[in-house]
């Protein structure tokens, strides 16, 4: 239970960086749910990027 609170937790940190996600500034909720959408496909992007790539066999 305290991991899945953790990656909550976590999740919610990593949104703080994105500035536009940091204040509210946005008037419609959709637009804030798209950028948070928008802010975890950029997170998960980095995080593929860094996978070293194995060698076909």
């Amino acid at each position: 239970m305290v991991k899945k609170r953790w990656i909550v937790e976590r999740s919610i940190a990593w949104m703080t960086f994105q500035r536009r996600l940091n204040r509210d500034y946005e008037l419609l909720p959709d637009t804030t749910e798209a950028w948070v959408i928008f802010t975890f496909i950029r997170l998960m992007i980095r995080r593929l990027a860094q996978l070293p790539v194995q060698a076909a066999a």
